[in-house]
């Protein structure tokens, strides 16, 4: 019998931002989230387990990875060898059609995949919400990447588990992502140890505390296709995130000069009356945001801008799957 399956999952992008751990070693976060899932990129992930390996080997886009980005896949194929009660290593083979720690959610897609592949691979059928639960302990948005089109992340305060689910399916709003490359550098610092310090931030208390009510905002815009309440609530939630980012203790600067230059930019748009927003995840690349019927003008618009490298585009896709 061949221990083997490759998984497929594309990366979301958060209109309420997750931000902040609660938990660390639940991986509880500090505020639930929403997101939608973004066609046109994906982590595609193989996963062959070997009885003759004695560790976990790990291939990343062509490239053999040692040190941490390993160690990371390792913990969590310790938790699918923990949960499955099958103590056998693997060979871990991941590619993305995508900037990989750019602030595009690569981590997201990445566990993901990984959850379903490995879990598979070993011949569990996971339901949709045990899957997710499992994919945050590899990254915390990976969870929201696992169900599809438009997902919350919510964590129960009674029982305290943390799962994401659908809230609508891909095609009940036809929205795009134009994602404006503006580095596809690695950033200095992930998210992972930029979350630690959120805390240490005055604004933090204040942002969770309002959160539960943009989540409500947002949840509605969505279920109603209401653009302008979504533009609306996703731009503060941005900003708010970033506003933390920026007064943590050490300070966080994800923004380029050019990421603030697009959103200013955006908003000059909007008092045109273009329908199109923005928001940034922990990195400089800028989501815009939009109704697919505009989004040519926009690409278009983007495109015109000098210093950016690529605009990508994606809309709104489905679950992660086995290919």
């Amino acid at each position: 019998m061949t221990l083997k399956a490759t998984a497929l999952a594309h990366p979301n992008i958060a209109f309420i931002k997750y931000w902040g751990i609660k938990d660390e070693t639940h991986r509880i976060p500090a505020n639930d989230s929403l997101s939608m899932n973004i066609g046109c990129l994906s982590t595609r992930t193989t996963v062959e387990y070997d009885n003759l390996l004695s560790s976990d080997r790990l291939i990343l886009n062509g490239q053999t990875v040692n040190g941490e980005g390993l160690h990371r896949v390792q913990r969590f194929m310790d938790r699918i060898r923990l949960m499955t009660g099958q103590p056998l290593f693997a060979h871990v083979t991941s590619e993305n059609n995508f900037p990989v720690g750019a602030g595009i959610a690569s981590s997201a897609s990445a566990f993901a995949a990984l959850a379903l592949a490995g879990t598979a691979a070993l011949g569990f059928d996971l339901p949709e919400r045990e899957l997710s639960s499992l994919a945050r302990f590899g990254s915390g948005s990976a969870c929201r990447s696992i169900p599809g089109g438009f997902v919350e992340w919510r964590t129960d305060p009674e029982s305290s588990e943390s799962y994401a689910f659908s809230i609508a399916p891909p095609d009940h709003w036809n929205l795009a992502d134009c994602i404006v490359i503006l580095s596809k550098a690695h950033k200095s610092v992930g998210s992972e140890a930029g979350m630690r310090q959120a805390d240490s931030s005055p604004l933090q208390e204040a942002r969770i505390k309002d959160s539960g009510r943009r989540m409500d905002l947002c949840r509605s815009a969505i279920l109603n296709r209401d653009f302008n309440a979504l533009a609306e609530v996703t731009e503060l939630d941005s900003n708010l995130m970033h506003a933390v980012m920026m007064t943590s203790n050490p300070p966080l600067f994800y923004w380029h000069p050019l990421s603030l230059g697009i959103m200013k930019t955006i908003k000059d748009w909007q008092n045109e009356g273009l329908p199109v927003t923005y928001t940034l995840d922990a990195g400089p690349n800028v989501h815009v945001i939009c109704s697919q019927e505009v989004m040519g003008e926009v690409l278009h618009r983007l495109r015109q801008i000098t210093g950016i490298i690529d605009v990508l585009k994606g809309l709104p896709a489905g679950p992660a799957r086995l290919i």
